[in-house]
């Protein structure tokens, strides 16, 4: 079991500094601008993600950075951003409500899409 969360702290190090980045482009976005919060999201996550990508690749997985995984990893969780944010615009949630529960789900699924996708390890 502990080989499965190995990393798992220094992902979530990294991850409260890109959780800082993404909420505060997001309310700039969505308060600031009145964007709706599935772009405000969605553009937030980008910002965020590039940095957590480039310093996970680094720190938390030991893995050379490649444009393919930042693509995998981009698009994957970037739909998942997306469709918080859409989900937040629909229900009319908060803007707090939306990017917290974006922030636990993209801690938790992701660390497993690093960890098992995108910086996974080939066998020799």
């Amino acid at each position: 079991m502990g080989q499965v969360w190995k990393g798992f702290s220094s992902y979530t190090v990294i991850g409260v500094a890109n959780t800082l980045i993404h909420w505060q482009v997001f309310f700039l976005l969505s308060v600031a601008l009145d964007w709706r919060q599935a772009r405000s999201n969605l553009i937030a996550f980008c910002v965020a993600a590039s940095f957590s990508f480039y310093m996970n690749a680094l720190y938390t997985f030991d893995h050379k950075l490649s444009v393919g995984g930042y693509l995998l990893f981009m698009a994957a969780m970037g739909a998942l951003s997306y469709g918080v944010g859409h989900l937040g615009d629909l229900w009319r949630l908060h803007g707090l409500l939306t990017v917290a529960l974006f922030s636990a789900l993209s801690l938790v699924l992701g660390f497993f899409i690093s960890k098992y996708v995108v910086f996974r390890e080939h066998a020799a």
